[in-house]
Protein backbone atom coordinates (compact mmCIF):
# COMPACT_ATOMS: atom_id res chain seq x y z
CA UNK A 1 0.00 0.00 0.00
CA UNK A 2 1.26 3.18 -0.85
CA UNK A 3 2.04 5.62 1.86
CA UNK A 4 2.19 9.26 1.85
CA UNK A 5 5.50 10.95 0.61
CA UNK A 6 6.83 9.11 -1.70
CA UNK A 7 9.65 10.19 -3.97
CA UNK A 8 8.99 11.64 -7.24
CA UNK A 9 7.56 9.89 -9.99
CA UNK A 10 8.87 6.79 -10.91
CA UNK A 11 9.26 6.64 -14.59
CA UNK A 12 7.40 2.71 -14.12
CA UNK A 13 3.92 2.49 -14.58
CA UNK A 14 2.77 6.20 -14.94
CA UNK A 15 -1.05 6.55 -15.23
CA UNK A 16 -2.92 10.11 -15.71
CA UNK A 17 -6.10 10.03 -13.61
CA UNK A 18 -6.67 13.27 -16.07
CA UNK A 19 -10.44 14.36 -14.66
CA UNK A 20 -8.39 14.98 -11.45
CA UNK A 21 -5.11 16.46 -12.73
CA UNK A 22 -3.05 14.16 -11.13
CA UNK A 23 -0.40 12.06 -11.68
CA UNK A 24 -0.78 9.19 -9.99
CA UNK A 25 2.44 7.19 -9.42
CA UNK A 26 1.95 3.54 -9.41
CA UNK A 27 5.76 2.61 -9.44
CA UNK A 28 5.74 5.28 -6.16
CA UNK A 29 5.35 4.53 -2.10
CA UNK A 30 5.23 1.48 -1.06
CA UNK A 31 5.94 2.05 2.24
CA UNK A 32 4.91 -0.84 4.46
CA UNK A 33 3.87 -0.47 7.87
CA UNK A 34 5.36 -2.29 10.15
CA UNK A 35 4.96 -1.90 13.47
CA UNK A 36 2.49 -4.35 15.11
CA UNK A 37 1.86 -1.77 17.92
CA UNK A 38 0.91 0.69 15.71
CA UNK A 39 -1.05 -2.25 13.46
CA UNK A 40 -2.57 -3.19 16.73
CA UNK A 41 -3.85 0.55 17.75
CA UNK A 42 -5.29 1.15 13.91
CA UNK A 43 -7.37 -2.08 14.60
CA UNK A 44 -8.23 -0.89 18.21
CA UNK A 45 -9.36 2.31 16.71
CA UNK A 46 -11.64 0.78 13.82
CA UNK A 47 -13.78 -0.69 16.44
CA UNK A 48 -14.44 -3.57 14.07
CA UNK A 49 -17.50 -5.84 14.55
CA UNK A 50 -17.79 -9.55 13.95
CA UNK A 51 -20.38 -8.62 10.86
CA UNK A 52 -18.40 -5.79 9.07
CA UNK A 53 -17.16 -5.68 5.62
CA UNK A 54 -14.22 -4.52 5.45
CA UNK A 55 -12.77 -2.05 2.47
CA UNK A 56 -9.07 -1.89 2.61
CA UNK A 57 -7.01 0.65 -0.07
CA UNK A 58 -3.21 -0.50 -0.09
CA UNK A 59 -2.94 -3.51 1.96
CA UNK A 60 0.91 -4.07 1.31
CA UNK A 61 2.23 -7.18 2.27
CA UNK A 62 -1.10 -7.57 4.62
CA UNK A 63 0.11 -7.25 8.36
CA UNK A 64 -2.99 -5.05 8.75
CA UNK A 65 -4.95 -7.33 6.68
CA UNK A 66 -4.20 -10.86 8.42
CA UNK A 67 -5.05 -8.90 11.77
CA UNK A 68 -8.51 -7.62 10.95
CA UNK A 69 -9.68 -10.92 8.70
CA UNK A 70 -9.23 -12.54 12.56
CA UNK A 71 -12.15 -10.18 13.35
CA UNK A 72 -14.62 -9.40 10.53
CA UNK A 73 -17.08 -11.44 8.33
CA UNK A 74 -15.06 -10.03 5.11
CA UNK A 75 -12.04 -7.97 3.63
CA UNK A 76 -11.86 -6.27 0.12
CA UNK A 77 -8.30 -5.55 -0.50
CA UNK A 78 -7.67 -3.20 -3.29
CA UNK A 79 -3.75 -2.91 -4.15
CA UNK A 80 -2.36 -1.50 -7.42
CA UNK A 81 0.56 -3.29 -7.50
CA UNK A 82 0.22 -6.78 -8.79
CA UNK A 83 3.68 -7.94 -6.89
CA UNK A 84 2.40 -7.17 -3.49
CA UNK A 85 -1.03 -8.97 -4.35
CA UNK A 86 0.33 -11.78 -5.13
CA UNK A 87 2.36 -11.83 -1.67
CA UNK A 88 -0.58 -11.48 0.24
CA UNK A 89 -2.25 -13.92 -1.49
CA UNK A 90 0.06 -16.46 -0.93
CA UNK A 91 0.25 -15.56 3.14
CA UNK A 92 -3.35 -16.45 3.84
CA UNK A 93 -3.17 -19.49 1.32
CA UNK A 94 -4.39 -22.19 2.91
CA UNK A 95 -5.51 -20.84 5.79
CA UNK A 96 -9.10 -20.57 7.07
CA UNK A 97 -8.77 -16.73 6.49
CA UNK A 98 -8.27 -17.22 2.85
CA UNK A 99 -12.26 -17.31 2.24
CA UNK A 100 -12.79 -13.96 3.90
CA UNK A 101 -10.39 -12.18 1.80
CA UNK A 102 -11.34 -10.41 -1.53
CA UNK A 103 -8.39 -9.35 -3.70
CA UNK A 104 -8.75 -6.30 -6.42
CA UNK A 105 -6.02 -5.40 -8.13
CA UNK A 106 -6.36 -1.92 -9.74
CA UNK A 107 -6.33 1.74 -8.84
CA UNK A 108 -9.30 2.75 -6.21
CA UNK A 109 -10.04 6.08 -8.19
CA UNK A 110 -11.25 4.05 -11.06
CA UNK A 111 -13.05 1.46 -9.48
CA UNK A 112 -16.48 1.24 -8.57
CA UNK A 113 -16.36 0.80 -4.69
CA UNK A 114 -18.04 -2.29 -3.42
CA UNK A 115 -20.88 -2.37 -0.26
CA UNK A 116 -18.43 -1.93 2.85
CA UNK A 117 -19.02 -1.21 6.51
CA UNK A 118 -15.66 0.50 7.37
CA UNK A 119 -12.70 1.31 5.21
CA UNK A 120 -8.96 1.04 6.80
CA UNK A 121 -6.73 2.89 3.79
CA UNK A 122 -2.99 3.86 3.38
CA UNK A 123 -2.23 6.15 0.61
CA UNK A 124 -0.12 7.95 -1.25
CA UNK A 125 -0.12 11.72 -0.99
CA UNK A 126 -1.16 12.24 -4.73
CA UNK A 127 -4.37 10.87 -4.40
CA UNK A 128 -5.41 11.90 -0.76
CA UNK A 129 -7.82 14.25 -1.39
CA UNK A 130 -10.05 12.73 -4.48
CA UNK A 131 -10.11 9.68 -2.72
CA UNK A 132 -11.42 11.18 1.00
CA UNK A 133 -14.32 12.98 -1.74
CA UNK A 134 -14.78 9.21 -3.70
CA UNK A 135 -15.60 7.99 0.22
CA UNK A 136 -17.67 10.80 1.36
CA UNK A 137 -19.80 10.94 -1.78
CA UNK A 138 -19.96 6.88 -1.32
CA UNK A 139 -23.95 5.67 -1.20
CA UNK A 140 -24.70 3.43 0.48
CA UNK A 141 -23.14 5.13 3.31
CA UNK A 142 -20.63 3.85 6.02
CA UNK A 143 -19.85 3.97 9.51
CA UNK A 144 -16.05 5.25 9.26
CA UNK A 145 -13.08 5.12 7.98
CA UNK A 146 -9.67 5.06 9.66
CA UNK A 147 -6.79 6.75 7.17
CA UNK A 148 -3.26 7.22 7.23
CA UNK A 149 -2.05 9.87 5.53
CA UNK A 150 0.75 12.97 5.51
CA UNK A 151 0.93 14.53 8.40
CA UNK A 152 0.37 17.90 6.71
CA UNK A 153 -2.70 16.65 4.90
CA UNK A 154 -4.41 15.31 7.91
CA UNK A 155 -3.91 18.45 9.92
CA UNK A 156 -5.56 20.55 6.72
CA UNK A 157 -8.58 18.18 7.30
CA UNK A 158 -8.72 18.92 10.63
CA UNK A 159 -7.95 22.39 10.83
CA UNK A 160 -10.62 24.59 12.11
CA UNK A 161 -11.76 28.37 10.71
CA UNK A 162 -8.87 30.89 11.77
CA UNK A 163 -5.73 28.41 11.59
CA UNK A 164 -3.16 28.46 9.65
CA UNK A 165 -4.00 25.69 7.54
CA UNK A 166 -7.60 25.40 7.46
CA UNK A 167 -8.24 25.63 3.52
CA UNK A 168 -10.98 24.00 1.31
CA UNK A 169 -10.04 20.44 1.87
CA UNK A 170 -11.04 21.24 5.27
CA UNK A 171 -14.66 22.97 5.16
CA UNK A 172 -15.71 20.42 2.33
CA UNK A 173 -14.87 17.15 4.74
CA UNK A 174 -16.13 19.00 7.74
CA UNK A 175 -19.52 19.71 5.99
CA UNK A 176 -19.75 16.02 4.96
CA UNK A 177 -17.98 14.08 7.76
CA UNK A 178 -16.81 14.52 11.51
CA UNK A 179 -12.82 14.38 11.36
CA UNK A 180 -10.68 13.10 14.34
CA UNK A 181 -7.16 12.98 13.90
CA UNK A 182 -6.44 9.91 16.07
CA UNK A 183 -2.52 9.54 16.08
CA UNK A 184 0.74 10.52 14.80
CA UNK A 185 2.57 7.87 13.03
CA UNK A 186 6.86 8.67 12.96
CA UNK A 187 8.73 7.50 9.83
CA UNK A 188 10.55 4.97 11.45
CA UNK A 189 7.92 2.82 11.85
CA UNK A 190 7.80 1.64 7.86
CA UNK A 191 9.83 -0.09 5.56
CA UNK A 192 11.17 2.09 3.95
CA UNK A 193 10.56 4.63 5.84
CA UNK A 194 8.96 8.10 3.81
CA UNK A 195 10.86 11.56 3.78
CA UNK A 196 8.19 12.56 5.83
CA UNK A 197 5.50 12.17 8.75
CA UNK A 198 2.17 10.58 9.11
CA UNK A 199 -0.95 10.73 10.54
CA UNK A 200 -3.82 8.44 11.50
CA UNK A 201 -7.52 10.19 10.82
CA UNK A 202 -10.89 8.89 11.76
CA UNK A 203 -13.65 10.01 9.06
CA UNK A 204 -17.67 9.19 10.20
CA UNK A 205 -19.71 10.49 6.97
CA UNK A 206 -22.72 12.95 8.41
CA UNK A 207 -25.81 10.63 8.10
CA UNK A 208 -28.26 12.34 7.15
CA UNK A 209 -26.17 14.77 5.03
CA UNK A 210 -26.43 17.97 4.96
CA UNK A 211 -29.06 19.42 2.99
CA UNK A 212 -26.89 20.99 0.70
CA UNK A 213 -26.20 20.28 -3.23
CA UNK A 214 -22.36 19.73 -3.19
CA UNK A 215 -21.85 20.96 -6.80
CA UNK A 216 -23.19 24.13 -6.18
CA UNK A 217 -21.55 24.00 -2.39
CA UNK A 218 -18.09 23.11 -3.71
CA UNK A 219 -18.76 26.25 -6.72
CA UNK A 220 -19.44 28.83 -3.76
CA UNK A 221 -16.21 27.47 -1.68
CA UNK A 222 -13.82 27.29 -4.65
CA UNK A 223 -14.32 31.09 -4.86
CA UNK A 224 -14.58 32.40 -1.31
CA UNK A 225 -10.77 30.44 -1.22
CA UNK A 226 -8.97 31.32 -4.11
CA UNK A 227 -7.75 34.27 -1.84
CA UNK A 228 -8.83 33.07 1.82
CA UNK A 229 -7.40 35.89 3.17
CA UNK A 230 -9.42 38.98 0.94
CA UNK A 231 -13.30 39.70 1.80
CA UNK A 232 -15.56 38.01 -0.02
CA UNK A 233 -16.71 41.66 -1.47
CA UNK A 234 -13.25 41.61 -2.83
CA UNK A 235 -13.09 37.98 -4.17
CA UNK A 236 -16.59 38.33 -5.92
CA UNK A 237 -15.52 41.29 -7.65
CA UNK A 238 -13.65 39.09 -10.42
CA UNK A 239 -14.55 39.37 -13.74
CA UNK A 240 -13.93 35.73 -14.24
CA UNK A 241 -16.72 34.95 -11.35
CA UNK A 242 -19.18 37.16 -12.36
CA UNK A 243 -19.22 36.02 -15.88
CA UNK A 244 -19.73 32.54 -14.76
CA UNK A 245 -22.53 33.74 -12.54
CA UNK A 246 -23.89 35.86 -14.86
CA UNK A 247 -24.28 33.25 -17.07
CA UNK A 248 -25.52 30.48 -14.38
CA UNK A 249 -28.45 33.27 -13.58
CA UNK A 250 -29.43 33.35 -17.54
CA UNK A 251 -29.78 29.52 -17.51
CA UNK A 252 -31.42 30.17 -14.05
CA UNK A 253 -34.06 32.43 -15.45
CA UNK A 254 -34.88 31.08 -18.33
CA UNK A 255 -35.72 28.12 -16.74
CA UNK A 256 -37.60 29.57 -14.55
CA UNK A 257 -39.70 31.67 -17.40
CA UNK A 258 -37.95 34.56 -16.33
CA UNK A 259 -37.41 36.86 -19.70
CA UNK A 260 -35.70 39.74 -20.98
CA UNK A 261 -37.95 43.01 -20.92
CA UNK A 262 -37.71 43.50 -24.59
CA UNK A 263 -39.80 40.24 -24.89
CA UNK A 264 -42.29 41.89 -22.16
CA UNK A 265 -42.56 44.87 -24.69
CA UNK A 266 -43.74 43.54 -26.89
CA UNK A 267 -45.69 40.73 -26.21
CA UNK A 268 -47.54 42.32 -23.35
CA UNK A 269 -49.76 39.52 -21.84
CA UNK A 270 -46.84 37.94 -20.43
CA UNK A 271 -46.27 41.01 -17.92
CA UNK A 272 -47.99 39.49 -15.44
CA UNK A 273 -46.51 35.39 -15.89
CA UNK A 274 -42.56 36.68 -15.55
CA UNK A 275 -40.07 38.52 -13.28
CA UNK A 276 -38.29 40.54 -15.97
CA UNK A 277 -34.37 40.90 -15.99
CA UNK A 278 -33.93 44.41 -16.90
CA UNK A 279 -32.26 45.36 -19.66
CA UNK A 280 -29.39 47.62 -17.78
CA UNK A 281 -28.80 44.45 -15.37
CA UNK A 282 -25.95 43.70 -13.67
CA UNK A 283 -24.71 40.45 -12.10
CA UNK A 284 -22.12 42.88 -9.93
CA UNK A 285 -24.38 44.49 -8.39
CA UNK A 286 -26.47 41.73 -7.15
CA UNK A 287 -23.52 39.91 -6.24
CA UNK A 288 -22.48 42.31 -3.64
CA UNK A 289 -26.49 42.92 -2.93
CA UNK A 290 -26.74 39.29 -1.41
CA UNK A 291 -23.06 39.83 -0.02
CA UNK A 292 -24.21 42.20 2.20
CA UNK A 293 -28.03 41.25 2.93
CA UNK A 294 -26.54 37.94 4.45
CA UNK A 295 -23.60 40.02 6.25
CA UNK A 296 -20.52 38.59 4.67
CA UNK A 297 -19.33 41.36 2.42
CA UNK A 298 -16.46 42.16 4.90
CA UNK A 299 -15.72 38.50 6.18
CA UNK A 300 -13.20 36.09 4.89
CA UNK A 301 -13.07 32.72 3.86
CA UNK A 302 -10.33 31.73 6.31
CA UNK A 303 -12.75 32.58 9.31
CA UNK A 304 -16.39 31.50 8.24
CA UNK A 305 -17.23 28.01 9.13
CA UNK A 306 -19.70 25.46 7.88
CA UNK A 307 -22.72 27.00 8.49
CA UNK A 308 -21.55 30.68 7.11
CA UNK A 309 -21.41 29.09 3.84
CA UNK A 310 -24.21 27.07 4.23
CA UNK A 311 -26.38 30.69 4.78
CA UNK A 312 -24.32 32.39 2.28
CA UNK A 313 -25.28 29.65 -0.03
CA UNK A 314 -28.99 29.86 0.83
CA UNK A 315 -28.71 33.53 0.24
CA UNK A 316 -27.58 33.15 -3.45
CA UNK A 317 -29.63 30.22 -4.27
CA UNK A 318 -32.45 32.15 -2.73
CA UNK A 319 -31.66 35.58 -5.47
CA UNK A 320 -31.49 32.54 -8.28
CA UNK A 321 -27.55 33.15 -8.52
CA UNK A 322 -26.06 29.49 -8.41
CA UNK A 323 -23.02 27.87 -8.56
CA UNK A 324 -23.17 24.71 -10.43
Amino acid sequence: GGMPGAGGPSTRGNTVVSALGILFNTGAGQHILKNPLVVNSIIEKAALRRTDVILEVGPGTGNLTVKMLEKVKKVIACEIDPRLVGELQKRVQGTCLANKLELKVGDILKTDLPFFDACVANLPYQISSPFVFKLLLHRPFFRCAILMFQREFALRLVAKPGTKLYCRLSINTQLLARVDHLMKVGKNNFRPPPKVESSVVRIEPKNPPPPVNFQEWDGLVRIAFVRKNKTLSAAFKSSAVEQLLDHNYRIHCSLHNIVSSFLIHSISVYCDLHTEIPENFKIAEKIQTVLKHTGYSEKRARSMDVDDFIRLLHGFNSEGIHFS
